[in-house]
Protein backbone atom coordinates (compact mmCIF):
# COMPACT_ATOMS: atom_id res chain seq x y z
CA UNK A 1 0.00 0.00 0.00
CA UNK A 2 1.02 3.06 -0.84
CA UNK A 3 1.16 6.40 1.37
CA UNK A 4 1.00 9.69 -0.54
CA UNK A 5 1.62 13.06 1.17
CA UNK A 6 0.04 16.48 0.29
CA UNK A 7 1.33 20.08 0.56
CA UNK A 8 -1.94 21.60 1.89
CA UNK A 9 -0.87 25.05 0.90
CA UNK A 10 -0.14 23.92 -2.40
CA UNK A 11 -2.70 20.82 -2.94
CA UNK A 12 0.47 19.43 -4.91
CA UNK A 13 1.83 16.00 -3.95
CA UNK A 14 5.10 15.89 -2.21
CA UNK A 15 6.17 12.28 -2.03
CA UNK A 16 4.94 8.53 -2.12
CA UNK A 17 6.01 6.10 0.25
CA UNK A 18 5.36 2.04 0.86
CA UNK A 19 3.54 1.15 3.73
CA UNK A 20 5.45 -1.23 6.26
CA UNK A 21 3.23 -4.64 5.91
CA UNK A 22 1.45 -5.52 8.79
CA UNK A 23 3.53 -8.46 9.67
CA UNK A 24 6.43 -6.80 9.52
CA UNK A 25 5.42 -4.76 12.35
CA UNK A 26 5.82 -7.58 14.53
CA UNK A 27 9.33 -8.15 13.42
CA UNK A 28 10.21 -4.59 14.05
CA UNK A 29 9.20 -5.07 17.63
CA UNK A 30 11.01 -7.96 17.92
CA UNK A 31 14.60 -6.21 16.88
CA UNK A 32 13.50 -2.78 18.77
CA UNK A 33 13.54 -5.15 22.09
CA UNK A 34 16.70 -7.19 21.08
CA UNK A 35 18.43 -3.62 20.72
CA UNK A 36 16.99 -2.63 24.17
CA UNK A 37 18.38 -5.98 25.69
CA UNK A 38 21.61 -6.15 24.28
CA UNK A 39 22.13 -2.30 24.14
CA UNK A 40 19.93 0.25 25.05
CA UNK A 41 19.60 -0.68 28.62
CA UNK A 42 22.95 -1.63 29.18
CA UNK A 43 23.97 2.08 28.55
CA UNK A 44 24.22 4.50 31.84
CA UNK A 45 21.80 7.66 32.21
CA UNK A 46 24.35 10.25 31.74
CA UNK A 47 25.40 8.13 28.83
CA UNK A 48 22.14 8.62 27.37
CA UNK A 49 22.04 12.10 28.52
CA UNK A 50 24.96 13.05 26.98
CA UNK A 51 23.45 11.75 23.27
CA UNK A 52 20.09 13.90 24.07
CA UNK A 53 22.05 16.93 24.70
CA UNK A 54 23.98 16.06 20.97
CA UNK A 55 20.13 15.69 19.20
CA UNK A 56 18.91 18.77 21.00
CA UNK A 57 21.87 20.65 19.79
CA UNK A 58 21.69 19.55 15.94
CA UNK A 59 17.92 20.37 15.89
CA UNK A 60 18.62 23.53 17.09
CA UNK A 61 21.50 24.24 14.63
CA UNK A 62 19.66 22.87 12.12
CA UNK A 63 16.06 24.43 12.65
CA UNK A 64 15.09 26.08 9.59
CA UNK A 65 15.81 22.85 7.90
CA UNK A 66 13.46 21.26 9.77
CA UNK A 67 11.23 23.69 10.27
CA UNK A 68 10.84 23.35 6.66
CA UNK A 69 9.87 20.17 6.76
CA UNK A 70 6.98 21.25 9.00
CA UNK A 71 5.75 23.54 6.92
CA UNK A 72 5.46 21.66 3.60
CA UNK A 73 4.06 18.87 5.13
CA UNK A 74 1.20 19.93 7.52
CA UNK A 75 0.81 23.68 6.44
CA UNK A 76 2.15 25.54 10.13
CA UNK A 77 3.31 29.13 9.75
CA UNK A 78 7.22 28.54 9.36
CA UNK A 79 7.91 30.79 12.10
CA UNK A 80 5.39 28.45 14.28
CA UNK A 81 7.54 25.84 13.06
CA UNK A 82 11.14 26.57 14.13
CA UNK A 83 9.72 27.55 17.50
CA UNK A 84 8.26 24.13 17.70
CA UNK A 85 12.33 22.77 16.23
CA UNK A 86 13.22 25.26 19.40
CA UNK A 87 11.05 23.89 22.26
CA UNK A 88 12.13 20.19 20.45
CA UNK A 89 16.06 21.34 21.70
CA UNK A 90 14.73 22.39 24.72
CA UNK A 91 12.92 19.27 25.92
CA UNK A 92 16.22 17.47 24.80
CA UNK A 93 18.54 19.45 27.06
CA UNK A 94 15.81 19.37 30.04
CA UNK A 95 16.06 16.41 30.23
CA UNK A 96 19.37 16.00 29.97
CA UNK A 97 19.99 18.10 32.78
CA UNK A 98 17.16 16.72 34.93
CA UNK A 99 16.26 13.19 34.22
CA UNK A 100 19.22 11.72 36.23
CA UNK A 101 17.59 13.15 39.63
CA UNK A 102 14.25 12.14 38.53
CA UNK A 103 15.30 8.19 38.22
CA UNK A 104 17.15 8.54 41.25
CA UNK A 105 16.01 5.73 44.00
CA UNK A 106 13.88 6.59 46.56
CA UNK A 107 14.53 5.21 50.17
CA UNK A 108 11.72 4.87 52.17
CA UNK A 109 11.94 4.26 55.83
CA UNK A 110 10.46 0.86 56.88
CA UNK A 111 10.48 -1.95 59.46
CA UNK A 112 13.16 -3.30 57.10
CA UNK A 113 17.04 -2.94 57.58
CA UNK A 114 16.70 -0.83 54.19
CA UNK A 115 13.72 -0.08 51.85
CA UNK A 116 13.83 1.67 48.45
CA UNK A 117 11.88 2.27 45.23
CA UNK A 118 13.54 2.03 41.74
CA UNK A 119 13.11 2.72 38.41
CA UNK A 120 13.84 0.35 35.86
CA UNK A 121 12.71 0.71 32.38
CA UNK A 122 9.97 -1.30 31.01
CA UNK A 123 11.55 -2.39 27.33
CA UNK A 124 9.78 -1.56 24.03
CA UNK A 125 7.38 1.34 23.82
CA UNK A 126 4.96 1.52 20.64
CA UNK A 127 3.72 5.39 19.81
CA UNK A 128 1.13 6.25 17.78
CA UNK A 129 1.98 9.90 16.90
CA UNK A 130 -0.53 12.62 15.02
CA UNK A 131 0.63 15.68 12.64
CA UNK A 132 -0.17 19.06 14.10
CA UNK A 133 2.96 19.06 15.80
CA UNK A 134 5.07 16.62 13.81
CA UNK A 135 8.49 17.31 15.60
CA UNK A 136 7.14 18.04 19.18
CA UNK A 137 4.70 15.50 20.07
CA UNK A 138 7.12 12.56 19.19
CA UNK A 139 9.74 14.32 21.51
CA UNK A 140 7.58 15.23 24.05
CA UNK A 141 7.16 11.37 24.67
CA UNK A 142 9.92 9.81 23.52
CA UNK A 143 12.91 12.16 25.00
CA UNK A 144 12.22 10.95 28.62
CA UNK A 145 11.07 7.38 27.84
CA UNK A 146 14.87 6.87 25.97
CA UNK A 147 16.61 8.50 28.94
CA UNK A 148 14.44 6.40 31.46
CA UNK A 149 16.37 3.24 28.97
CA UNK A 150 13.39 2.31 26.72
CA UNK A 151 13.28 1.78 23.19
CA UNK A 152 10.94 3.51 20.98
CA UNK A 153 8.75 1.68 17.83
CA UNK A 154 6.75 5.28 16.56
CA UNK A 155 4.14 5.02 13.68
CA UNK A 156 4.10 8.95 12.68
CA UNK A 157 0.68 10.05 10.83
CA UNK A 158 0.76 9.34 7.12
CA UNK A 159 0.70 13.13 6.49
CA UNK A 160 3.75 13.68 7.61
CA UNK A 161 5.92 10.91 6.90
CA UNK A 162 8.96 12.78 6.18
CA UNK A 163 9.22 14.50 9.42
CA UNK A 164 8.92 11.00 11.09
CA UNK A 165 11.74 9.81 8.68
CA UNK A 166 13.65 12.66 9.33
CA UNK A 167 13.56 12.27 13.05
CA UNK A 168 15.24 8.87 12.66
CA UNK A 169 17.74 9.84 10.73
CA UNK A 170 18.19 12.91 12.86
CA UNK A 171 18.43 10.34 16.33
CA UNK A 172 20.69 8.18 14.18
CA UNK A 173 23.25 11.30 13.45
CA UNK A 174 23.24 12.01 16.89
CA UNK A 175 24.86 9.06 17.64
CA UNK A 176 22.00 7.09 19.32
CA UNK A 177 22.58 3.27 18.50
CA UNK A 178 20.58 2.39 15.36
CA UNK A 179 17.20 0.80 16.66
CA UNK A 180 16.54 2.48 19.73
CA UNK A 181 14.14 4.47 17.56
CA UNK A 182 12.20 3.52 14.52
CA UNK A 183 9.98 5.16 12.77
CA UNK A 184 6.80 2.63 10.67
CA UNK A 185 5.49 4.51 7.91
CA UNK A 186 1.54 3.09 7.49
CA UNK A 187 -1.77 4.20 7.99
CA UNK A 188 -4.01 3.31 11.54
CA UNK A 189 -3.73 -0.60 10.77
CA UNK A 190 0.17 -0.21 11.22
CA UNK A 191 -0.50 1.79 14.65
CA UNK A 192 -3.24 -0.97 15.88
CA UNK A 193 -0.70 -3.31 14.57
CA UNK A 194 1.92 -1.55 17.22
CA UNK A 195 -0.64 -1.70 19.86
CA UNK A 196 -1.04 -5.89 19.37
CA UNK A 197 2.18 -6.55 19.24
CA UNK A 198 4.74 -7.16 22.27
CA UNK A 199 5.12 -4.21 23.22
CA UNK A 200 5.80 -3.47 27.44
CA UNK A 201 2.89 0.16 26.86
CA UNK A 202 1.63 2.44 24.32
CA UNK A 203 1.53 6.42 24.25
CA UNK A 204 -0.78 7.56 21.50
CA UNK A 205 -1.74 11.56 20.97
CA UNK A 206 -4.48 11.68 18.19
CA UNK A 207 -8.19 11.77 18.67
CA UNK A 208 -10.84 10.61 21.38
CA UNK A 209 -12.14 7.84 18.72
CA UNK A 210 -8.00 6.25 17.91
CA UNK A 211 -7.64 6.50 21.60
CA UNK A 212 -10.48 4.46 22.60
CA UNK A 213 -9.28 1.85 19.62
CA UNK A 214 -5.82 1.62 21.18
CA UNK A 215 -6.66 1.35 24.68
CA UNK A 216 -8.94 -1.35 23.86
CA UNK A 217 -6.58 -3.19 21.85
CA UNK A 218 -3.82 -2.69 24.39
CA UNK A 219 -6.02 -3.64 27.24
CA UNK A 220 -6.06 -7.03 25.63
CA UNK A 221 -2.59 -7.90 25.90
CA UNK A 222 -2.24 -5.77 29.07
CA UNK A 223 -0.32 -3.17 28.15
CA UNK A 224 -0.03 -0.15 29.86
CA UNK A 225 -1.20 3.11 27.72
CA UNK A 226 -0.97 6.68 27.96
CA UNK A 227 -3.60 8.58 25.87
CA UNK A 228 -3.30 12.33 25.24
CA UNK A 229 -6.34 13.15 22.94
CA UNK A 230 -8.85 15.82 22.11
CA UNK A 231 -9.90 19.14 24.21
CA UNK A 232 -12.50 21.79 23.78
CA UNK A 233 -10.51 23.69 26.18
CA UNK A 234 -13.03 26.59 27.90
CA UNK A 235 -11.30 30.77 27.96
CA UNK A 236 -13.03 32.08 30.39
CA UNK A 237 -12.58 35.84 30.82
CA UNK A 238 -14.29 37.51 34.04
CA UNK A 239 -15.62 41.34 34.28
CA UNK A 240 -12.54 41.88 36.19
CA UNK A 241 -10.27 40.85 33.67
CA UNK A 242 -7.73 42.65 31.96
CA UNK A 243 -9.30 42.77 28.48
CA UNK A 244 -6.90 44.16 26.14
CA UNK A 245 -4.52 41.31 27.18
CA UNK A 246 -7.37 38.62 27.47
CA UNK A 247 -8.59 39.57 23.81
CA UNK A 248 -4.67 40.05 22.57
CA UNK A 249 -3.66 36.51 24.21
CA UNK A 250 -7.20 34.57 23.34
CA UNK A 251 -6.51 35.21 19.81
CA UNK A 252 -2.67 33.88 19.44
CA UNK A 253 -4.60 30.84 21.80
CA UNK A 254 -7.16 30.57 19.58
CA UNK A 255 -5.55 30.69 15.75
CA UNK A 256 -1.93 29.41 16.85
CA UNK A 257 -1.05 26.28 14.32
CA UNK A 258 -3.78 27.17 12.46
CA UNK A 259 -6.32 26.69 15.43
CA UNK A 260 -4.96 22.66 14.88
CA UNK A 261 -3.51 22.33 18.66
CA UNK A 262 -5.26 19.84 21.22
CA UNK A 263 -4.84 23.04 24.02
CA UNK A 264 -6.21 25.43 21.73
CA UNK A 265 -8.84 28.02 23.09
CA UNK A 266 -12.20 26.61 21.75
CA UNK A 267 -14.94 28.14 23.98
CA UNK A 268 -14.41 31.81 24.66
CA UNK A 269 -16.86 31.89 27.43
CA UNK A 270 -16.98 36.02 28.89
CA UNK A 271 -19.02 37.53 31.17
CA UNK A 272 -22.15 39.76 30.10
CA UNK A 273 -20.73 42.64 31.48
CA UNK A 274 -17.82 43.07 29.22
CA UNK A 275 -18.85 40.16 26.09
CA UNK A 276 -19.30 43.57 24.02
CA UNK A 277 -16.00 45.07 24.77
CA UNK A 278 -13.82 42.11 24.54
CA UNK A 279 -15.72 41.06 21.12
CA UNK A 280 -14.77 44.12 20.00
CA UNK A 281 -11.12 44.01 20.96
CA UNK A 282 -10.93 40.33 19.55
CA UNK A 283 -12.10 41.19 16.24
CA UNK A 284 -9.42 43.76 16.32
CA UNK A 285 -6.96 41.26 16.81
CA UNK A 286 -8.02 38.81 14.11
CA UNK A 287 -8.11 42.14 11.94
CA UNK A 288 -4.28 41.78 12.19
CA UNK A 289 -3.86 38.14 11.14
CA UNK A 290 -2.47 37.61 7.63
CA UNK A 291 -3.38 34.45 5.97
CA UNK A 292 -1.05 32.63 3.09
CA UNK A 293 1.69 31.39 1.98
CA UNK A 294 3.30 29.56 5.47
CA UNK A 295 6.93 29.70 3.87
CA UNK A 296 6.43 33.44 3.97
CA UNK A 297 7.80 34.58 7.79
CA UNK A 298 4.92 37.22 7.57
CA UNK A 299 2.35 34.56 7.64
CA UNK A 300 0.43 33.91 10.93
CA UNK A 301 -2.45 31.56 9.21
CA UNK A 302 -1.68 29.07 6.82
CA UNK A 303 -3.79 26.28 5.66
CA UNK A 304 -5.76 23.60 7.40
CA UNK A 305 -4.07 20.11 6.90
CA UNK A 306 -6.53 18.44 4.33
CA UNK A 307 -10.03 19.08 2.58
CA UNK A 308 -11.66 17.09 4.89
CA UNK A 309 -10.77 19.27 8.19
CA UNK A 310 -12.07 22.44 6.46
CA UNK A 311 -15.24 20.42 5.34
CA UNK A 312 -15.87 19.72 9.12
CA UNK A 313 -15.69 23.15 10.43
CA UNK A 314 -18.33 24.38 7.80
CA UNK A 315 -20.50 21.50 8.95
CA UNK A 316 -20.19 22.77 11.98
CA UNK A 317 -20.65 26.71 11.66
CA UNK A 318 -23.35 25.43 9.28
CA UNK A 319 -25.58 23.57 12.13
CA UNK A 320 -24.86 26.14 14.27
CA UNK A 321 -26.05 28.85 12.74
CA UNK A 322 -29.32 27.46 12.04
CA UNK A 323 -29.54 27.51 15.92
CA UNK A 324 -28.96 30.69 16.23
CA UNK A 325 -24.73 31.13 16.17
CA UNK A 326 -24.09 34.68 14.53
CA UNK A 327 -20.76 35.00 11.93
CA UNK A 328 -19.52 37.73 13.21
CA UNK A 329 -16.42 37.97 11.31
CA UNK A 330 -15.00 35.59 8.69
CA UNK A 331 -16.87 32.15 8.42
CA UNK A 332 -15.92 31.38 4.87
CA UNK A 333 -12.79 30.35 2.32
CA UNK A 334 -10.60 32.30 0.81
CA UNK A 335 -10.38 32.07 -3.20
CA UNK A 336 -7.03 31.16 -3.23
CA UNK A 337 -5.13 27.41 -3.82
CA UNK A 338 -4.79 25.18 -0.74
CA UNK A 339 -6.78 24.10 2.43
CA UNK A 340 -7.20 27.77 3.61
CA UNK A 341 -10.00 28.72 6.02
CA UNK A 342 -10.46 32.68 6.87
CA UNK A 343 -10.45 32.88 10.47
CA UNK A 344 -13.75 32.82 12.11
CA UNK A 345 -15.62 34.56 15.02
CA UNK A 346 -19.18 33.76 16.30
CA UNK A 347 -21.45 35.34 18.49
CA UNK A 348 -24.88 34.35 20.39
CA UNK A 349 -23.39 30.88 20.43
CA UNK A 350 -25.21 28.55 23.06
CA UNK A 351 -23.77 25.26 24.45
CA UNK A 352 -25.77 23.21 22.75
CA UNK A 353 -24.60 23.97 19.55
CA UNK A 354 -22.23 21.90 17.75
CA UNK A 355 -19.42 24.51 17.72
CA UNK A 356 -19.67 24.24 21.57
CA UNK A 357 -20.35 20.47 21.69
CA UNK A 358 -17.67 19.37 19.44
CA UNK A 359 -13.87 20.02 18.97
CA UNK A 360 -13.25 22.38 16.52
CA UNK A 361 -10.01 21.69 15.20
CA UNK A 362 -9.40 24.99 12.87
CA UNK A 363 -9.32 29.01 12.82
CA UNK A 364 -12.84 29.41 14.49
CA UNK A 365 -13.61 31.19 17.89
CA UNK A 366 -17.07 30.74 18.96
CA UNK A 367 -17.85 33.44 22.41
CA UNK A 368 -20.54 32.70 24.84
CA UNK A 369 -22.16 34.96 27.21
CA UNK A 370 -22.84 33.99 30.66
CA UNK A 371 -24.33 36.03 33.55
CA UNK A 372 -22.03 35.05 36.43
CA UNK A 373 -18.76 33.36 37.90
CA UNK A 374 -21.28 30.06 38.31
CA UNK A 375 -22.20 29.68 35.11
CA UNK A 376 -18.97 30.45 33.70
CA UNK A 377 -17.79 27.19 35.43
CA UNK A 378 -20.55 25.62 34.53
CA UNK A 379 -20.31 26.00 31.03
CA UNK A 380 -16.74 25.26 30.88
CA UNK A 381 -17.22 21.68 33.08
CA UNK A 382 -20.33 21.14 30.14
CA UNK A 383 -17.61 19.26 27.96
CA UNK A 384 -16.99 15.41 27.32
CA UNK A 385 -13.01 16.39 27.34
CA UNK A 386 -11.10 18.09 29.82
CA UNK A 387 -7.46 18.66 29.31
CA UNK A 388 -6.75 22.82 29.58
CA UNK A 389 -8.67 25.71 30.78
CA UNK A 390 -7.90 29.52 31.16
CA UNK A 391 -8.92 31.73 33.15
CA UNK A 392 -8.89 35.90 33.15
CA UNK A 393 -9.80 38.34 36.04
CA UNK A 394 -7.61 40.17 38.33
CA UNK A 395 -9.38 38.93 41.76
CA UNK A 396 -5.77 36.47 42.84
CA UNK A 397 -8.51 34.26 45.44
CA UNK A 398 -11.26 33.86 43.15
CA UNK A 399 -8.85 32.83 39.91
CA UNK A 400 -7.56 29.91 42.56
CA UNK A 401 -10.86 29.13 43.17
CA UNK A 402 -12.24 28.69 39.76
CA UNK A 403 -9.32 26.48 39.51
CA UNK A 404 -9.91 24.25 42.01
CA UNK A 405 -13.62 24.01 40.41
CA UNK A 406 -12.27 23.70 36.92
CA UNK A 407 -12.63 20.19 35.49
CA UNK A 408 -8.98 20.04 33.54
CA UNK A 409 -5.51 18.41 33.68
CA UNK A 410 -3.79 21.89 33.25
CA UNK A 411 -5.56 25.46 34.46
CA UNK A 412 -3.90 28.70 33.27
CA UNK A 413 -4.68 31.92 35.07
CA UNK A 414 -3.96 35.17 33.08
CA UNK A 415 -2.10 33.22 29.97
CA UNK A 416 -3.06 30.27 27.37
CA UNK A 417 -2.47 26.80 27.80
CA UNK A 418 0.82 25.48 27.15
CA UNK A 419 3.06 22.78 27.13
CA UNK A 420 6.31 23.12 28.97
CA UNK A 421 9.06 20.16 29.95
CA UNK A 422 8.97 21.80 33.34
CA UNK A 423 5.20 20.95 33.77
CA UNK A 424 3.28 17.53 33.41
CA UNK A 425 1.04 17.51 30.49
CA UNK A 426 -2.51 16.01 30.54
CA UNK A 427 -5.83 15.36 30.82
CA UNK A 428 -9.06 13.92 32.38
CA UNK A 429 -12.25 12.48 31.27
CA UNK A 430 -12.13 11.99 27.08
CA UNK A 431 -9.14 14.06 26.84
CA UNK A 432 -6.93 10.88 28.27
CA UNK A 433 -5.32 9.21 30.37
CA UNK A 434 -1.89 9.84 32.23
CA UNK A 435 0.97 12.81 31.98
CA UNK A 436 3.76 13.98 29.93
CA UNK A 437 6.86 16.03 30.51
CA UNK A 438 8.34 16.71 34.02
CA UNK A 439 9.13 14.14 36.72
CA UNK A 440 5.42 12.79 36.30
CA UNK A 441 5.80 12.04 32.50
CA UNK A 442 8.96 10.34 32.67
CA UNK A 443 7.74 7.80 35.43
CA UNK A 444 4.98 7.00 32.88
CA UNK A 445 8.06 4.87 31.00
CA UNK A 446 9.15 2.98 34.13
CA UNK A 447 8.37 -0.14 36.09
CA UNK A 448 8.56 1.50 39.68
CA UNK A 449 10.35 -1.49 41.77
CA UNK A 450 10.13 -1.60 45.35
CA UNK A 451 13.53 -3.51 46.63
CA UNK A 452 13.05 -4.24 50.80
CA UNK A 453 16.34 -5.94 52.57
CA UNK A 454 15.91 -8.14 55.65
Amino acid sequence: MKITTVNPATEEVLAEYESVPEEEVYKHVKDSRFVFETVWKKFDISERAKLLRSLGNMLGSRKKEYATIITNEMGKPISESIKEIEKCSWVCEYYADHGKKFLEPEYIETDAKDSYVRFDPLGVIGCIMPWNFPFWQVLRFCVPALLAGNTVVLKHSSVCVLSGNTLQKAFEEAGFPKGVFRHLVGNYKVGEAIAKSNVDAVSITGSTKAGKRVAEISSQNLHKFILELGGSDPFIVLKDADIDKAAEIGVKSRFLNNGQSCIAAKRFIVEQDVVKEFTKKFIENVEKQVIGDPLDPKTTIGPLVHDDSRNVIVNQIGQSSLRGAEVLYGGNVPQRRGFFFNPTVLGSVTPDMPISREEVFGPVAPILAVRNVTEAIRFANDTEFGLGASIWSENFAKEHNIAKDIEAGMVFINSMVISDPRIPFGGIKNSGIGRELSNYGIKEFVNIKSVILN
